[in-house]
């Protein structure tokens, strides 16, 4: 079985999947759309990327504050999760990705990526530690 993990941005989604086994994250792509609003080719790449892949599950980071409350952001990625599981069919869970975008522009400075580079780069990796979150939370279950 694989998951796909997704950081939803206003413009762009970062896209990641796991392995087969679900034991790691594996970045993607960048979906990028020139409106907020506009969300059906992103819909039918994640829709291509799921059958191309044959993922099972789908991991949506969920942006909350700091002081865990819940602003807009959270209202529009509940509204993509709803389309989500209407087009795929699949089961969509929400996983904190608090400082994920931190931690991922963090990693790419440690790396030597240029500060100019890395806004093309921050959305995948977001995305990859939000489903590597999620897949060492269901390793620790175990």
């Amino acid at each position: 079985m694989r998951v796909l993990g997704l950081d939803f941005g206003s413009k762009t989604v970062g896209v990641a999947v796991s392995d087969e086994l679900m034991m790691t994250a594996q970045g993607l792509e960048i979906i990028r759309r020139q409106s907020p609003n506009k969300l059906r080719q992103s819909l039918a790449r994640i829709e291509q990327i799921i059958e191309e892949y044959h993922v099972e599950r789908i991991v949506l980071g969920y942006p909350k504050n700091m002081n865990n409350t819940e602003g807009e952001r959270c209202e529009k990625t509940k509204e993509f999760k709803e389309m989500l599981e209407r087009r795929t069919g699949l089961t969509v869970v929400l996983w904190d990705e608090r400082l994920t975008t931190v931690a991922a522009d963090r990693l790419m400075m440690e790396t030597g990526v240029r500060r100019e580079n890395r806004k093309q780069y921050v959305d995948e990796i977001a995305a990859v530690f939000i489903l590597q979150g999620y897949l060492d939370s269901l390793a620790f279950q175990k």
